[in-house]
């Protein structure tokens, strides 16, 4: 893998896979405490308890609050692709990458959807278990597809186009 602009993001998403991930067992109820929970990640050593008056910035706290924020229009998404699979049955692992994956692919219209998907495959191999990828793998495709084909539109196109 190159330097650069694509380092930066695989280790900005591995940051918000992690304090993600950590929400999963102590939510954030508030935008003040997912913030605090962002600053305060034991992972995320750019920040310390003193930047927490400050508003985070960049692409790691980007994806942390977006997924947040957005958590049900995802899950729902997720929901529609995981066929024999509810939501709520999902391992923490699997779901929070589903949700940064699906995230990227409906929000972000700088990340084409192959790279949100083999992204979320490589965090799959540090973090997942071995069967987990393809089943991350199988939800992230159908997603993708409905994505290209229409059946899946982003936010900001039905905004576009009510």
């Amino acid at each position: 893998m190159g330097k650069g602009k694509n380092a930066t993001r695989r280790g900005a998403r591995e940051l918000a896979f992690q304090v993600l991930y950590g929400l999963s067992f102590t939510p954030a109820e508030s935008p003040g405490e997912l913030r605090r929970a962002f600053v305060l990640s034991p992972h995320n050593t750019a920040m310390s308890e003193e930047d927490l008056s400050a508003e985070p910035t960049g692409f790691a706290w980007e994806l942390v609050e977006g997924v947040w924020s957005n958590s049900k229009a995802l899950d729902a998404a997720i929901g529609h692709f995981s066929h024999n699979w509810r939501v709520d049955r999902m391992g923490r692992i699997e779901l929070t990458l589903l949700r940064l994956a699906v995230f990227e692919m409906l929000y972000r219209q700088d990340v084409p959807p192959k790279v949100a998907i083999n992204e979320a495959l490589e965090l799959s191999g540090q973090f997942g278990e071995g069967n987990a990828k393809n089943f991350i793998n199988g939800i992230l495709d159908a997603a993708a597809k409905a994505l290209e084909s229409g059946a899946l539109v982003p936010p900001a196109a039905r905004a576009a186009n009510p």
